[in-house]
């Protein structure tokens, strides 16, 4: 990193821009990759509003 300081403030911008912006953009499509291959949340939360539906219908139709 010895020639970095040498260089003009434009372009140390620059540098630092793209280094950040490649990391952003890294974690982002980690973030995406480990996301994105199956929703476990969502499975839960439709298994549990499942259960939610027949047991008000098991109730309704119990107290009749």
């Amino acid at each position: 990193m010895a020639g970095f300081g040498s260089l003009a403030p434009k372009t140390k911008n620059i540098v630092v821009a793209g280094g950040l912006s490649a990391f952003v953009l890294g974690v982002y499509y980690y973030t995406m990759r480990a996301v994105g291959g199956t929703d476990e949340l969502q499975v839960a939360i439709d298994k549990f509003e499942d259960m939610k539906k027949k047991d008000a219908g098991n109730s309704s139709t119990a107290g009749s």
